[in-house]
């Protein structure tokens, strides 16, 4: 007689966790980090946007995986709050920007998220980002403007590596977590999306993996 404590068990070691399927609740993590003209994602300008893919690796530890990066032309309309500009130092009207408009930008960082989700066997994609709300609001308000069907990301949910950086490591400042992980951190690079998404991908993995190097991740309950 097969009793529901072994069904339980059969099914529990059928999943392979070393697989990215399975890691998120069939959640696909991609990396964001944007820089804007202002605080406001419904009014003010995307500048910058910058986005990584994770893949596991033969051993089952996450690693980054593809990359996507643009610089955006304003929105017409936008709102350009100048000590936005002052603080990230972008320089709007410098053409070697390479600006391209938001539509585009949006296109290809959908198409490079579905792309990897649908390999990954994942059901939706995630959004990963240091104080991610405002990432988030940027990305889906700017999805919104340009009517880009098919946005594979969930509308709310999100992974805050600031909050988890707060609970591995007691900082919420990427530079600190970032130091606390033992991952180099260049100041003077500081606030280019994509430098930013990069040392976030980094710090994200390096969470994830060593909570799998200290047992925390899969738990299986004894019986």
């Amino acid at each position: 007689m097969v009793t529901e404590t072994q069904n339980e068990t059969e099914t529990t070691e059928k999943i392979d966790y070393n697989l990215l399927k399975n890691r998120f609740r069939g959640y696909y993590p991609v990396i964001i980090d944007v820089e804007t003209a202002g605080f406001n994602a419904k009014t003010d300008a995307l500048l910058e946007l910058a986005a990584i893919t994770l893949k596991m690796d033969e051993n089952g530890l996450l690693v980054p995986d593809q990359k996507c990066h643009f610089h955006i032309k304003p929105f017409e309309g936008a709102n350009i709050n100048p000590e936005s500009i002052k603080f990230n130092g972008i320089d709007i009207d410098n053409p070697l920007r390479g600006a391209v408009p938001e539509s585009e930008a949006i296109t290809g960082l959908f198409q490079m998220v579905r792309k990897g989700q649908k390999n990954a066997g994942c059901q939706r994609s995630i959004i990963v980002a240091h104080n991610a709300t405002f990432d988030q609001s940027f990305v889906m308000a700017a999805a919104d403007r340009t009517k880009i069907k098919r946005n594979p990301f969930h509308p709310f949910s999100s992974f805050d590596t600031a909050s988890l950086s707060g609970l591995m490591f007691g900082q919420t400042v990427l530079v600190k977590a970032c130091q606390a992980a033992h991952i180099a951190f260049d100041g003077k690079q500081a606030h280019s999306a994509l430098y930013d998404t990069e040392r976030t991908a980094e710090l994200f993995c390096y969470m994830v993996n060593h909570l799998k190097a200290l047992g925390g991740f899969p738990h299986i309950a004894e019986n």
